[in-house]
């Protein structure tokens, strides 16, 4: 499966939805993806599967098997401001963080679990020649209503869940050479337009579908690298 040019590179850039590992600098990095060439040597490649990506001109999946995958790093949207339901109180930085740490479980999990499913790519911790590197990242996360424990007694009735942007970048695991970089916002669409009540396990449920989402697009562009499903 070995390619060259472009070609290899939208094979590469399919499988591969990445996050920049410092989530302080997400505005400059997202800022920094609009060039033809970005500054880390990735080409920018045109496909309907994301909305921006960048793959490196003759890289290939083929040679990876396994991957590293690290916990995923969580950043609000920077107009957030999160008020309990049926208050003008704003949540805790304590309650901001559950919520953050829930969301970046759900995204590690649904990644793993669709990588290493029957018979898929294992992740590992160690770096070797056939092992990618994935660095993921939520960003501009935005919770339409997040319910979090209250003494009184409220619903919220919202028309989406909200919105997450995933960046992940896929990295040589040995050389540490950038290979893909994908940047795409999804927004909670599941309601229909009809307003519901939003609570914990419906907005984790909707996290879980966006999640699975991204990771299915992976395991087939991995799958669709190696041959797999091919006479």
């Amino acid at each position: 499966m070995n390619k060259s040019g472009v070609g290899s590179a939208f094979v590469l850039s399919l499988a591969l939805w990445c996050a920049p590992p410092a989530l302080a600098a997400a505005d400059s990095r997202k800022a920094a993806l609009n060039p033809v060439i970005s500054h880390d040597g990735l080409e920018k490649v045109k496909t309907r599967d994301a909305d921006q990506v960048y793959a490196r001109p003759g890289a290939s999946l083929a040679a990876y098997s396994k991957v590293i995958m690290g916990p995923v790093d969580v950043a609000f949207a920077k107009n957030w401001d999160p008020k309990r339901p049926g208050s003008s109180f704003r949540i805790t930085n304590e309650e901001r963080e559950g919520i953050r740490s829930g969301v970046s479980k759900i995204v590690r999990d649904e990644f793993i679990k669709t990588l290493q499913a029957q018979d898929g790519y294992p992740v590992v911790e160690q770096a070797a020649p056939d092992t990618l590197l994935l660095k993921v990242s939520i960003i501009d996360l935005y919770v339409n209503a997040p319910d979090v424990a209250s003494t009184g007694y409220s619903r919220t009735y919202v028309t989406s869940a909200g919105e997450m942007t995933l960046v992940l970048e896929a990295y040589d695991s040995e050389t540490g050479q950038i290979l893909s970089r994908v940047v795409d916002r999804q927004v909670s669409d599941t309601r229909g337009g009809q307003m519901s009540w939003s609570n914990r396990v419906m907005n984790a449920g909707e996290a879980e579908l966006i999640a699975s989402g991204w990771a299915r697009k992976l395991r087939k562009s991995l799958d669709k690298a190696h041959g797999v499903g091919k006479k």
